[in-house]
């Protein structure tokens, strides 16, 4: 049995962890995983920022590490893959105003094949106006964006995430144990599918 290809679209200044864990967490658990930025080719870099949680009335920012991609945007054909993931932070807000991004997304939602959007990931749902009627969770700040764009905002604790149908979301990187346990779920029940298929 062959290993599910898992995309994963990023961008400067991407949540360094939301990120890095998924990225390496989904290769340790046997997944192929591209990370892709649109204008980026393989082997070069994104930047990140680290978004914490600092007492202050939004997240602080810092710089964080730089993320080598492995794949190049321009190369990839969304239907070679069986999943995708949208990592937070600054990235999304500028990512969604690329048409080739949106038909990617499109395409996962309109095929039903798993999809995991953490933090503001959900920015890149919106504007693709694949939520509809459906259930997610963001970061707080997008609560408005994810209501405009017809879909309920679950608002859920800062470490837990929500399933609905193939589309795992959750609010943050205090998620990811839940938020990756979910989407680990969601891939094996769609593998299992297709060998029943």
């Amino acid at each position: 049995m062959s290993a599910q290809k898992i995309l994963m679209i990023t961008g400067d200044f991407t949540e360094d962890y939301e990120t890095m864990v998924p990225f390496q967490a989904l290769l340790a658990m046997g997944y192929e995983v591209d990370a892709v930025c649109p204008g980026k080719k393989a082997g070069e870099s994104v930047a990140t920022c680290i978004h914490d949680f600092e007492g202050d009335q939004t997240y602080t920012e810092k710089r964080g590490h730089n993320f080598t991609l492995n794949a190049t945007f321009a190369d990839i054909n969304p239907a070679d893959y069986d999943a995708l993931v949208i990592p937070g932070g600054r990235a999304p807000e500028y990512l969604r105003l690329d048409g080739a991004v949106l038909e990617a997304v499109s395409h996962f939602m309109s095929e039903a094949k798993p999809v995991a959007a953490i933090c503001h990931g959900a920015q890149i749902l919106t504007a693709a106006k694949v939520i509809e009627g459906r259930t997610v969770s963001a970061y707080p700040a997008c609560r408005p964006e994810v209501e405009l764009a017809g879909a309920t905002y679950a608002d859920i604790a800062v470490d837990a995430a929500v399933t609905d149908g193939n589309l795992v979301t959750a609010p943050a990187w205090p998620a990811h144990p839940a938020w990756l346990a979910q989407f680990h779920k969601v891939l094996s029940s769609a593998q299992q599918g297709s060998l029943a298929a």
